[in-house]
């Protein structure tokens, strides 16, 4: 009786999500139910205090019913209205992104089925006082990779990849939590290539590293990678335009509307900034060199956030970092 009680309170409580309003009745998304109370401690605390998700949307994510949802957070005393629990060292705040609800506003037919493993959310240092929803954006590293041997790897349901027209399902994968807030995954693709992403916040800006070690008998070529950083859930920075970003290889950023605070990312080596109104996202897409069999090659990427007035001031301190030579530490 007691139990029954408390997920009533707690469904009463709830606070409403802003964001979850606009989700289409038939979103396409693959819940990943945990695999016992710790993992559905965090993740609940992920979905609920952290992204502020519905009871809803954490069911659509961890394939629980919203009652399940209710039932577990009371009997794992977890206070959906409560702050989640304070980050270390005053790094950004990042957390891997728990899915249920979709990381786009427009454009879902390009992206159905979007899987978690590589999707991180970015808090921003912006979050509205009144605790009801967070402003974040999602990161997804790697979205795609293609080579000379067609479309080697896409982190949803899209286009064909060399595996799906093969017939062949990848496993699923999740984020690695490591001190300090770093995020890493390796995946080895069935016929020998591996990439690894490791994610390290800093104080001031989000270092990654995207590493590819060629597993195969044959040269690849022609690496491009796509990387999309969605801006959905950053409240002022998701106007479904382009007239509000601005790119300066490698560098890409969106304004708010008052064109004082920034978001902006870059990857090196770099192939080419883009960004698409729809979604609304930003790129800053790389390219590994050739790779030899038995061969690694490595990519970085930064990700920052800048209040001001002077985006091209900014894109030049940044570069004089040389943030791209920096070593990031090895996950532990």
């Amino acid at each position: 009786m007691r139990r029954s009680v408390c997920a009533l309170v707690l469904c009463v409580l709830w606070p409403t999500s802003p964001v979850a309003a606009d989700e289409p009745a038939n979103l396409t998304v693959t819940g990943r139910r945990p695999a016992g109370d710790d993992d559905l401690s965090d993740w609940l605390r992920n979905a609920v205090q952290a992204h502020r998700y519905s009871p809803a949307e954490t069911g659509l994510a961890l394939d629980l019913s919203e009652k399940e949802v209710s039932d577990a957070c009371a009997r794992l005393n977890i206070d959906p209205a409560a702050a989640y629990p304070a980050q270390n060292d005053g790094r950004l705040w990042i957390l891997p992104y728990p899915g249920g609800r979709h990381p786009r506003i427009g454009f879902l037919e390009g992206a159905v089925d979007p899987q978690r493993e590589t999707k991180f959310s970015v808090f921003t240092p912006w979050q509205p006082a009144d605790g009801l929803r967070a402003d974040y954006v999602v990161a997804d590293i790697p979205e795609a990779i293609w080579s000379n041997l067609g479309l080697t790897y896409l982190a949803h349901t899209h286009v064909p990849t060399v595996w799906t027209k093969s017939g062949i399902t990848l496993p699923v994968l999740e984020w690695t939590r490591h001190p300090h807030g770093i995020l890493s995954l390796s995946r080895t693709l069935p016929n020998g290539i591996a990439f690894s992403s490791l994610v390290v916040p800093e104080h001031d800006h989000v270092a990654m590293r995207l590493t590819l070690t060629n597993g195969t008998d044959q040269a690849l070529t022609d690496l491009r990678v796509q990387n999309c950083v969605m801006l959905k859930a950053a409240d002022g920075f998701n106007p479904q335009t382009n007239d509000n970003k601005v790119s300066r290889a490698p560098y890409t950023a969106v304004r708010n509307a008052e064109g004082n605070r920034w978001i902006l990312t870059a990857w090196k080596p770099n192939h080419r900034t883009w960004a698409n109104d729809k979604c609304p996202c930003l790129h800053s897409d790389p390219k590994f060199p050739d790779c030899a069999p038995g061969e690694t090659k490595t990519l970085r990427g930064w990700l920052s956030f800048y209040e001001g007035t002077d985006i091209e001031a900014e894109f030049d301190r940044i570069e004089a970092l040389n943030w791209w030579d920096d070593e990031l530490p090895e996950a532990q």
